[in-house]
């Protein structure tokens, strides 16, 4: 389905703190540069017919202002939009709400950097459980929908998509994409002990180890 190793090591991974709304939030951040211009990557993560080709199907008002749903995961508003640059949404899933925002950026002829924000007033003991790995390893599947969909224009097979993250090259994935949170994490400040405990946790959920 997809080059494991590529699709880790071409994803710049981040996590650190910030001052936002209500005080100080934990921000993960997964960042990658892609060899489509800008106007295309903006299509791709903004239209309603295009979303669920590569992530999932939505339903709502794609505008500043407008609500919308993610089909059996999160929803919420969309506080700010700048189109092409980017857009800030409030992330609402499970009783919980945080915050989720876009940075797109042109890096030359035909190529854009994609930066996404997960921002969240997390405390230090529901951090510790599974640290940026809790949200950090879903975005890194994300981007395997897009980078397959930016490189193909086609739709990502939803039940071949399932079948692969059963896999043993799906395992291998989000083993990889938990360690390399961890490292981030540790870069980020993290005592590496309480790093390796919340990665491990981590994968375990997402490959059912353990």
């Amino acid at each position: 389905m997809i080059d494991v190793t590529h699709q880790i090591n071409s994803v710049r991974r981040t996590v650190g703190r910030r001052d936002f709304k209500a005080g100080e939030a934990r921000v993960v951040t997964v960042a990658r540069t892609y060899d489509v211009p800008l106007d295309d990557l903006w299509d791709a993560c903004t239209n309603p017919e295009r979303i669920p080709r590569w992530f999932l199907p939505v339903e709502g008002d794609l505008r500043e202002g407008g609500r919308f749903q993610l089909k059996d995961q999160a929803g919420g508003t969309i506080e700010r939009c700048d189109p092409p640059k980017g857009f800030t949404a409030t992330w609402e899933y499970g009783g919980e709400v945080s915050w989720i925002e876009l940075r797109l950026t042109p890096e030359g002829e035909g190529r854009t950097r994609f930066e996404l924000d997960h921002i969240a007033h997390v405390d230090d003991t529901k951090w510790a459980e599974f640290g940026p790995g809790a949200v950090g390893v879903g975005w890194d599947g994300m981007l395997v929908g897009l980078t397959l969909h930016l490189r193909t224009g086609a739709a990502v097979d939803p039940a071949e998509a399932m079948a692969w993250m059963g896999s043993e090259e799906g395992r291998r994935f989000y083993t990889e994409s938990s360690e390399a949170w961890y490292a981030a994490n540790v870069a980020g400040g993290e005592d590496e002990h309480r790093a390796r405990q919340a990665a491990d946790r981590t994968t375990a959920a997402y490959t059912g180890a353990g």
